[in-house]
Parts: C-alpha cells; structure tokens; sequence
C-alpha cells in the first residue's frame, strides 16, 4: 500500500511545487502551479462540466440500476440469462461504446434524431454538437453500462432475509411498502457504496471525452476534469 498507493501520492503533492519536464531535474516554484492553475478558464470549464454529470448521472444511474436489479430479483425461468445479458454491454470497452453512440446522435442522420422526428418532435437536441447537450448525452451513453450497478444492488437484494417479506405479507403490507420499509433501509449500505464509487467514476472520465472531442463535440463542452489534465500534461 505504501509502495503503490501512498508513495505516488505524495510525490505527486510534492511535484506540484516544482516544475519539470520529465527531462531535467525539477525545479522548485512553490504556488505558482496552484496559482495558474485557478487563473486558468479551462480549469473552471472542467470541473463546472464535471460537476453536471456528477448531478444529472449520479440520481439517474442509481435508480435505473436499482429498479432494473428488482427486475432481475424476480424468481422467473431464465432470469439467469437475461441477467447476463444486461451484465455484458458494461465489459464493452469505452472508446468503441463512444464511436458508437457518436453515429447514433448525429444530429441528421443519426438514428435517436429519426426516431425523435418520426415521434412528432420536429427540433430534436443536437446532442454533442451543442454545449447545453454534449454533456447529457454522455449521460445517455451511461445508461448503456448500468449493469455493473445493477448486479451490485442485486447481491444487495439478495442479501435481505426473504423472512422480513413474508412477515409483510402476513401483516397486509402493499408492494410500495415493503419497498421503501424493507427494502430501501436494508439497501443503505449498497447505496453508499454505489455513491462513492459514482463520485469517483465521475472524476475518472477520460476515454469516453477524448473520442467524442475529436468526432463532432463542440470545443470545451466535455472537457472533464482528467482530460484538462491530459491536455494540461502532455498537449501544453
């Protein structure tokens, strides 16, 4: 842990002092990094781009991933099945979910945007050529890898003793009330868990960014916090 975790930690800290080029020795600088670094537009623009999808992905992911693990909590044949089958799209690797998705939402040929106007809606979202849509339309390509939430508040389902249900049952309690009196304050711990690991999932985007900046997206409208820190490292 010391090796792996805490020792690039702390020389990471430290590195933000000086400034090096990876070719000659560091040179020390004290604040003027963190000085720059709140002077500069794009830092502001990363976290602020950060942030909504914190907000907008974090409630949604959440509670699709819960209702969609009720679902496959179900003791019907072939559940095991199909819960294999809404496990798989979130092994798919970033980049390739990206490329995809990019055709998708193309604002006049993509298939989202003939289905929108095939349903009456004559103006649909540009998507990710417009900054008040690019990063929503992340979050609709999340959707996409819910799985692995899903499974994690399934074993937390599965998890609860089936004796509190049946208790229920006998005392006349409705479906809704066994959800929000059983379910949901058995599930508290799964929900933090699934809380912390979103927040920092959020701060983790990189793949998903980098693909879609160069296909179409609208300059700074996905600039999430890691790849201002790519561009920061290795582009300036």
């Amino acid at each position: 842990v010391v090796f792996f975790l805490l020792g690039p930690i702390l020389a990471s800290f430290a590195l933000s002092f000086t400034k090096w080029n990876l070719f000659t020795p560091p040179e020390w600088v004290g604040l003027e990094n963190y000085q720059k670094m709140f002077q500069d537009r794009d830092f502001y623009n990363s976290m602020g781009v950060t942030l909504k999808y914190m907000l907008l992905s974090i409630p949604l992911f959440s509670a699709a991933a819960l209702g969609l693990s009720v679902l496959l909590n179900q003791k019907l044949r072939g559940m095991y099945v199909l819960r294999t089958v809404m496990f798989m799209p979130s092994v798919l690797a970033g980049t390739a979910v990206a490329v995809m998705f990019s055709m998708l939402l193309q604002p006049d040929a993509g298939i989202v945007n003939q289905f929108l106007r095939g349903i009456g809606i004559a103006n649909p979202p540009r998507w990710l050529m417009s900054e008040q849509w690019a990063v929503p339309a992340v979050v609709l390509m999340g959707l996409w890898g819910i799985g692995g939430g899903t499974i994690i508040y399934l074993a937390g389902l599965q998890n609860i003793p089936p004796t509190l249900y049946e208790a229920a049952d006998i005392d006349g309690a409705s479906a809704w009330q066994k959800f929000t009196r059983i379910t949901l304050p058995l599930l508290t711990p799964t929900i933090f868990f699934q809380l912390i690991t979103s927040l920092a999932a959020a701060f983790q985007i990189f793949d998903v960014a980098f693909v879609l900046s160069g296909r179409g997206a609208r300059r700074g409208s996905l600039m999430f916090y890691l790849l201002n820190i790519y561009n920061e490292s290795f582009r300036e």
